[in-house]
C-alpha cells in the first residue's frame, strides 16, 4: 500500500502536470460519477493529505485514495499508458497532458469546501505544512493499550505512516510491535523519527530507511522475515498484527534488538 511519501510525490507530479490548465475532457469510469463532466473547468492544484489526494478542479475536488494498487500517472497526448486501459478509473484531458487514475481504491467528486468532511478525522499530516508533533504524540498516548505498531498505522493518530514505516520505526526504536503504546519508551522520539523518515524519502522514488539505496538493502526488517537481522544476525520473526484499512498487516521484528 502506498505510504504518505508516495502520495506526496504523486500530488507534486500531478500538480506540476495539471495546475493552471483547463480540462478539455473528463471520463469518470465509476458508476456513481459516470455522468460528471468537469470539462471547461480550471485545475487549481493537486494536494495530498496523509494518504488522500485532492485534484481541485473549479469548485470541486476529485478525492482519491490509492489503497493497495492505485496510482496516478500523467502522459503526453497519444502516449501509450503504462497500465492496461481497463484499470483506469478516471481520465483528465488538458492541453498537452492526460492524467489517468488507475485502480484507485476510492474515488469521489465533492465540493472543495467539503474536503475537511472527508479527511477531518485524520491526525496531523507528517508531510503537511501544519504538521504538529505534539498533537500526534497526544493522539497516540490517548489509547495506551493499543500495540504501538497498530497505533502508528492508525491514520487518526498521525497521517502518512504505512506498513513499511511502522515496521521500520519499531525496529529503529528497539520496541516490539506488540508492545502497548503506554509501555513504549519515548513516544516523542518515535514520532520525530517518523517525520524524519518521510521527509527524507518524499523526493525520491526508491524508499530507504537504512540510507542504502541498493536493491535488497533499503529496509532493516520490512519484507525480510526469516532473514538475518542486519545488526545482530538473529533470524527475524514475522506474523500478522492488526487489521488496518481492511487489510491484515504483516509485521517483522528482531527478537534480540526489539523488546
Amino acid at each position: 500500500m502506498p505510504e504518505g511519501d508516495t502520495v506526496w510525490k504523486t500530488a507534486q507530479l500531478q500538480h506540476a502536470a495539471l495546475a493552471g490548465t483547463v480540462l478539455t475532457r473528463t471520463d469518470f469510469r465509476v458508476p456513481r460519477f459516470a455522468t460528471v463532466d468537469l470539462s471547461g473547468e480550471t485545475v487549481h492544484g493537486v494536494v495530498a493529505r496523509g494518504k488522500h489526494l485532492f485534484h481541485r478542479v473549479g469548485e470541486f475536488s476529485i478525492h482519491s485514495h490509492l489503497k493497495m494498487e492505485g496510482s496516478w500517472r500523467a502522459f503526453a497526448p497519444g502516449e501509450r499508458w503504462s497500465r492496461p486501459e481497463f484499470t483506469a478509473r478516471v481520465i483528465l484531458d488538458a492541453p498537452g497532458v492526460q492524467a489517468v487514475g488507475f485502480e484507485l481504491g476510492s474515488l469521489d467528486v465533492i465540493p472543495t469546501r467539503d474536503e475537511d468532511d472527508a479527511v477531518g478525522h485524520l491526525g496531523p499530516d507528517l508531510l503537511g505544512t501544519d504538521w504538529n508533533a505534539g498533537e500526534a504524540v497526544a493522539r497516540l498516548a490517548a489509547a495506551p493499550d493499543v500495540p504501538i505498531y497498530v497505533a502508528l498505522l492508525d491514520q487518526r493518530n498521525l497521517a502518512g505512516v504505512g506498513n513499511v514505516y511502522a515496521n521500520e520505526l519499531c525496529f529503529l526504536r528497539g520496541v516490539l510491535p506488540t508492545r502497548p503504546v503506554g509501555e513504549t519508551r519515548d513516544l516523542p522520539a518515535v514520532v520525530a523519527l517518523a517525520e524524519r523518515m518521510l521527509q527524507a524519502n518524499k523526493q525520491r522514488f526508491t524508499r530507504s530507511t537504512t540510507g542504502d539505496l541498493r536493491p535488497g538493502r533499503t529496509t532493516w526488517v520490512y519484507g525480510r522475515t526469516g532473514r538475518p537481522c542486519r545488526r545482530c544476525s538473529t533470524r527475524l520473526l514475522g506474523g500478522e498484527l492488526g487489521r488496518v484499512e481492511g487489510q491484515e498487516r504483516v509485521v517483522t521484528w528482531c527478537p534480540r534488538c526489539q523488546s
